[in-house]
């Protein structure tokens, strides 16, 4: 049994060095399970890396412990997960007295490196959700705990695991359009889940270090990984001019407001019992409001974005993301020495159908497996010659069908080769949050942003 695990650690850090796994690398099937811990029992962490796991992986992996601040939220957390495991508010106590092989931390983005540094250095492995962190002093802090505490981190980035994306990446590897010479990419949240960011603590910079980071961090890890290398300068302008002080009147929080009947983005968050009963319900522990008005005015954060990056190969991004389109969707060109690929999704008018854009989200974020399969275009146009499609099928579901292949790879298939290298380490989650942080300091700052300057990793010509 004892091989089994020292087999199954094994092949988590090879995971979190994006290194393919060995044949046989897991032994399942015996008695010793793994041990994971969760710390933050919100949304994502009970449902995907909480619920999704004790149903499909409990053959492979037992949970030891969870921990939240809020013993409201943990304890309902507990209840939706399905799992008798016990409950903390203090993490060190946690990793103490449960001994887990690996913690997955989904909390609050400014406090993801406390849990990954202690983590690592209490002697688990640790899985983050997206982003790595919030600013460049807490990227060396988890750099430097990696190397002092031998254990590996892994950053679940599961866009890269979605047919489409993947399919992106194989035609690009297969130099369908030559060298890749520039790249557009802008992303649109619509006027649903784009606001609900502004709703949350997502809106004050110093929580979520502004979508630059949370959202966008997506984004530049799938550009990062498509255009095979890493980002060395970054320019950016942003502003607020929607949400937060820009707004016509403000309320205390969308139930108790004077204004739903006039206000467009009035959210009855009553309707909803799952969200009622995990925050709601659990509000006086915490005093964390998830139902608050957009337009208050502490809100920081940008809500307009546009950036320039150039990668160390000479590759030339422009980015953009907007929060309060009236569809949610996005679109990427690939410029190359031999022709151009395009590829989108969501845009709405592209196929001539009506999408309900309330429900665009939630169809997203769907963990029930259900079928809900589509085919999309991708378009390689080459230099001299016709365009041709390429159709890619594709799930609705779990972020483009891009969640369920992450967590096979890590739990069910880990000795399956990967040729496109969509597993995600360190170096990822500090690549693509590095892009965003510059991107933050630049609009600051009015200059461009060095990313050799932000911390002791070079920026490499081709990843590896």
């Amino acid at each position: 049994m004892e091989t089994t695990r020292r087999k199954f650690l094994q092949s988590v850090s090879l995971l979190a060095a994006g290194i393919a796994m060995p044949v046989s690398a897991f032994s399942f099937g015996s008695s010793k399970k793994l041990r994971v811990a969760l710390v933050g029992t919100g949304v994502r962490g009970i449902s995907f890396w909480g619920k999704r796991l004790a149903e499909q992986y409990s053959d492979i992996l037992e949970f030891a412990g969870l921990c939240d601040i809020n013993p409201g939220r943990l304890e309902y957390g507990r209840r939706h997960i399905g799992v008798t495991c016990p409950t903390f508010t203090d993490f060190e106590k946690m990793i103490g007295e449960t001994k887990p092989d690996l913690v997955i931390v989904t909390t609050k983005d400014s406090t993801h490196h406390e849990f990954i540094i202690k983590g690592m250095d209490m002697g688990c492995d640790v899985l983050t959700e997206k982003p790595l962190t919030t600013d460049e002093d807490k990227c060396q802090a988890i750099i430097d705990a990696e190397r002092r505490s031998g254990k590996k981190l892994i950053v679940g980035f599961n866009y890269r695991w979605s047919p489409y994306n993947t399919r992106i990446k194989e035609l690009l590897a297969e130099n369908s359009i030559g060298k890749i010479t520039s790249v557009d990419f802008h992303w649109y949240l619509n006027t649903y889940h784009g606001a609900s960011y502004f709703r949350r603590w997502h809106g004050l910079k110093k929580e979520g270090g502004t979508l630059w980071v949370h959202k966008a961090t997506h984004h530049f890890d799938l550009l990062n990984w498509w255009i095979d290398s890493e980002p060395s300068e970054v320019f950016a302008y942003g502003d607020l001019e929607h949400y937060g002080a820009n707004g016509p009147f403000r309320g205390d929080k969308c139930r108790t407001c004077g204004h739903k009947s006039e206000c467009d983005y009035y959210w009855d968050i009553t309707e909803n019992d799952h969200m009622m009963r995990l925050y709601v319900d659990h509000e006086k522990h915490d005093g964390y409001i998830r139902d608050n008005c957009l337009f208050r005015n502490e809100i920081d954060i940008y809500d307009k974005m546009s950036a320039q990056v150039k990668y160390k190969n000479n590759t030339i991004l422009n980015y953009s993301l907007t929060t309060y389109s009236p569809f949610e969707g996005w679109r990427v060109a690939f410029n190359g020495t031999e022709g151009r690929l395009e590829a989108w999704l969501d845009i709405p008018y592209q196929k001539g159908e009506t999408v309900d854009q309330s429900e665009m989200h939630a169809r997203e974020m769907d963990q029930s497996g259900e079928e809900d399969k589509d085919q999309e275009p991708i378009i390689v146009h080459r230099l001299w010659k016709d365009f041709d499609t390429v159709r890619v099928a594709m799930e609705r579901g779990g972020h483009g069908g891009g969640d369920m292949r992450l967590q096979d790879k890590m739990f069910k298939n880990p000795d399956m080769p990967d040729p496109y290298g969509r597993a995600a380490g360190l170096r990822d989650g500090v690549m693509s949050v590095l892009i965003g942080i510059a991107a933050r300091k630049s609009i600051e700052t009015g200059q461009p942003v060095k990313i050799r300057e932000l911390t002791d990793l070079e920026p490499r010509t081709k990843r590896v």
